[in-house]
């Protein structure tokens, strides 16, 4: 058994009792014809050079990081969809375009077939409502100054979807109750809480405004395991009651085999293989997938040795050229130094960017 098997159980033992649902699930099983998040090769760049001051005296050129690369997926209604990778590969970059806080380079991001490229415009601000994002740290994330009450009526408020103090008091109360608070934490302040029940706040405030599309990123990495479980289990509870769609990022294979339905694996700004969950993790296709599955300790005592992630991330202001996972790829040969792979659709519907794939070098 490795530890994703271990996380699984104690994510079950961990599950909460919750209320029966007042009506049937309006969850449309992955695959739906109709995509509710589409993205078209969206790109970032960042400018990191010095100022122009330092860059003319110095003779030194600008300096571009680019943090995502050309990066395309669907996201059907009621799926969860969950991007990993290595520290540093864009996927928090990615969710933060996903909901307007970055505005794409390149690329276009659609939701239920309108172009998120302008979320300020008054269209865009009706469009924000159904999309929210849960944010890695919540105490960072939560107003330090303002009480419960004030933090998760503040999208009530803004979007306009409830008017009336009293109305919008009742919200609150019901919406802290379906996450597993009471009311009278309303008249509480976030310091007053500990960080499981910080994230439980963050959801609550993320569901105000009655959202389709839930960007996490990252929501439970800064919890401890049974806090963890916790928290996933209310996630995985309110998408089936509410039928959300779910981005999931995170760095734990262990929570990401437990929550997702597919999943995405980045590289240095590009997605390296995408499949569904199933699939990649038993049949892992990219050698970084593998490598980094490789790389769960086993704790049954098989003996099996743990293989460890090997070399570094290359610097993302200047990467390697073709592949640019080549210098740590056991596989690598002349093409992957000169060409860069193309991300490729394989029968079963899942996609993986691999010379070795492609010509099966076995």
């Amino acid at each position: 058994m490795n530890l994703i098997d271990r996380f699984g159980e104690h994510l079950e033992r961990g599950r909460e009792p919750t209320e029966a649902p007042t009506s049937a699930p309006t969850t449309t099983a992955p695959g739906g014809a109709t995509p509710l998040v589409v993205v078209e090769s969206i790109a970032k760049t960042f400018d990191v050079s010095p100022p122009w001051l330092n860059r003319l005296l110095e003779g030194k050129p600008r300096l571009l990081l680019h943090a995502v690369d050309d990066v395309s997926f669907e996201i059907a209604r009621g799926e969860t969809l969950a991007l990993v990778g290595e520290s540093g590969c864009g996927k928090s970059t990615i969710a933060r375009m996903l909901v307007g806080l970055y505005k794409p380079s390149r690329g276009q991001v659609r939701f239920d077939g309108v172009d998120l490229s302008d979320l300020s415009s008054p269209s865009g601000r009706q469009m924000r409502s159904r999309l929210q994002m849960i944010f890695q740290d919540p105490y960072a994330s939560l107003n330090p100054r303002w009480k419960v009450a004030d933090i998760i009526a503040e999208p009530i408020r803004v979007h306009r979807t409830m008017s009336g103090n009293d109305a919008i008091a009742t919200r609150v109360e019901a919406l802290l109750k379906q996450v597993g608070l009471t009311g009278a934490d309303a008249a509480k302040y976030p310091h007053q809480f500990s960080g499981g029940q910080r994230q439980r706040l963050s959801i609550a405030r993320a569901l105000a405004s009655r959202p389709e599309f839930l960007v996490c990123d990252e929501p439970t990495s800064a919890l401890d395991v049974s806090v963890q479980a916790q928290v996933l289990n209310l996630m995985r509870d309110i998408q089936r009651v509410d039928g959300l769609t779910y981005l999931f990022i995170s760095h734990n294979l262990a929570v990401v085999n437990h929550v997702a339905d597919r999943v995405g694996v980045m590289y240095l700004g590009r997605i390296v293989e995408l499949a569904p969950k199933r699939r990649l993790f038993e049949m892992p296709q990219h050698p970084y997938t593998r490598m980094l599955l490789d790389a769960i300790p086993v704790i049954d005592g098989s003996g099996r040795t743990r293989t460890a992630v090997s070399g570094e991330v290359p610097n993302p202001l200047n990467p390697p050229s073709g592949c640019t996972f080549h210098p740590r790829c056991p596989l690598a040969r002349d093409r992957c130094r000169s060409e860069r792979p193309l991300l490729r659709r394989s029968a079963d519907g899942s996609q993986v960017a691999c010379h070795a794939i492609e010509e099966d070098w076995s």
